[in-house]
């Protein structure tokens, strides 16, 4: 390959170091870190999990993170770009990813739209008056779901509203540009999350039974080392809540300076939204164990998770506990700016896309793509089955988009085109830590291998009974066929021929031998 090169296109770039690890830490923590990880940890061995935890977190997680912002980085554009200029055939894992993002983001918005007005029902406790509790309320006044799942015969304006500013904000700070927007947005919200947390762990650990609670979660069970289901369990968690697999780090890196630290910046992202998880698994099941010793129960009968914990568990205790208000309005505040700022990183990988391969100005990328995604989104989900679609989306997409796009990368990276070495040398030129072999192991042998076993894991799961009991029909095309249609999409995508192609604005490997080391 001649050492000339294009004239390196101008792009944005991040004002600080601590502008892009706000954004990558905003993007990681996200509602999985508040009702996801307590009750893994939980269900898997206590404070035991923390061993499997941390392995994960360095075999596999920052391993994963360093490798993204590494490709990113070199070549200054969004996924499929970036992809196709690591090798031509991988710009359709790139489109994957996009596709995959929209699929999240039209979903991921209406849960923040939930959290919203719930803020609202907490400062009067709404759902007391409804003979079905917070459940009742939940399901049947607010979302008013279809008694028959897939089944739409409801527009519900309580959801729409929200939803639609929701996405109003979202856009607006799109608009606004990678430093101007994204950048101060999460220097903002970032801090202010991690303060109403640490308001939020303070009050519950002065709550009666807040001590049982934490006894529950963190009371080892070492036996529960021996068991498989553990350990997967570890990585699925460290893969879902790191955002990693679906193109945003590669899509922030992409605006990092050329010197800037690429295996500390890992580092420092990995650690503290672990960390922002184990603050959250204490605030959770300290007011776990209060609602159990209110009930006269052990605390493993009122552990939930997911929207069951939020919208459910949570309520009941506002009702029950001292200044129950003020604690709710905090719970899902943050609920809130932690979605938000997740949501506001996966929009961006759709928009940098279609910035970078058609030449769309960012306000025409903005507003045409995300302001489409946002239209569907609030149709689709201001609906009586909108929790439905949402479950159904959910749980395929994560298992049969996210971690199969992120095993076809790694192996595609580290066997096909045997691209560690040289991703390495990348990395290590402007980073402190050095890599070493243990990335090129962690990379070739022990992420695939997790990954593809996550993966069989919950296939056998899958055909073994349906997901939540749901009717066949409604889980192919409300499931599998979304699922499927992520992955036909980002290779349709691949096939088009855009007014712009990627071209390499950075030092390349001269062209030769494979690199067939690991």
């Amino acid at each position: 390959m001649s050492s000339s090169h294009t004239q390196e296109p101008t792009r944005e770039q991040w004002g600080t170091r601590l502008g892009f690890l706000m954004a990558a830490i905003g993007s990681a923590i996200g509602l999985g870190n508040i009702w996801r990880f307590p009750a893994v940890a939980y269900e898997n061995g206590g404070g035991a999990f923390i061993l499997p935890y941390l392995a994960a977190l360095l075999t596999a997680g920052i391993p994963l993170l360093i490798l993204e912002y590494t490709i990113g980085r070199r070549y200054r554009s969004s996924p499929p770009g970036a992809l196709r200029l690591l090798s031509r055939p991988t710009e359709v894992i790139g489109w994957w990813q996009v596709t995959i993002c929209v699929v999240i983001a039209v979903y991921y918005a209406a849960v923040l739209a939930w959290a919203v007005r719930y803020m609202g029902f907490s400062l009067d406790q709404a759902w007391e008056d409804h003979a079905g509790g917070p459940e009742g309320f939940f399901f049947e006044d607010f979302l008013q779901a279809a008694e028959t799942p897939g089944d739409v015969s409801t527009f519900v304006p309580g959801v729409a509203w929200p939803l639609l500013g929701i996405w109003v904000v979202v856009l607006l700070i799109l608009i606004a540009g990678v430093r101007r927007g994204i950048e101060r947005a999460n220097k903002f919200f970032i801090p202010l999350l991690v303060a109403f947390f640490v308001v939020l762990a303070v009050r519950a650990l002065t709550l009666n039974g807040a001590a049982e609670g934490l006894d529950a979660l963190f009371r080892p069970d070492w036996g529960a080392l021996g068991e498989g289901s553990v350990w997967v369990a570890a990585y699925g968690q460290i893969f879902f809540s790191l955002s990693v697999g679906f193109g945003i780090m590669i899509t922030y890196a992409s605006y990092l300076h050329r010197r800037s630290d690429l295996s500390g910046s890992a580092m420092v992202a990995g650690f503290a939204n672990s960390s922002f998880e184990i603050l959250a698994g204490i605030a959770v099941f300290a007011t776990l164990g209060f609602m159990a010793g209110q009930a006269g129960v052990e605390v493993g009968e009122v552990t939930d998770s997911g929207v069951g914990l939020a919208f459910v568990a949570f309520p009941q205790i506002i009702s029950e506990m001292p200044a129950g208000a003020l604690f709710g309005v905090l719970f899902f505040a943050s609920l809130v700016i932690a979605g938000l700022t997740s949501l506001i990183s996966i929009v961006q990988v759709v928009v940098s896309a279609v910035e970078d391969r058609t030449g769309l100005s960012r306000n025409a990328a903005v507003l045409g793509v995300g302001g489409a995604i946002a239209v569907v989104s609030t149709l689709l989900y201001s609906t009586d089955s909108g929790v439905y679609f949402l479950d159904v989306s959910d749980h395929f997409i994560n298992q049969y988009g996210i971690v199969l796009a992120a095993l076809v990368l790694v192996i595609t990276v580290s066997w096909v085109l045997r691209r560690l070495p040289m991703l390495q040398r990348e990395a290590d030129s402007t980073s402190a830590i050095g890599l070493g072999v243990w990335w090129r192991i962690c990379l070739g042998i022990v992420t695939p291998l997790v990954l593809g076993w996550m993966m069989v894991d919950s296939l056998i799961d899958e055909f073994d009974q349906n997901y939540e009991g749901y009717d066949t029909s409604f889980l192919l095309w409300s499931g599998w066929a979304v699922a499927g249609a992520a992955l036909a999409g980002g290779v349709l995508l691949s096939l088009v021929r855009w007014r712009r192609t990627p071209t390499a604005t950075n030092h390349e490997e001269p062209e030769g031998a494979p690199e067939r080391s690991l």
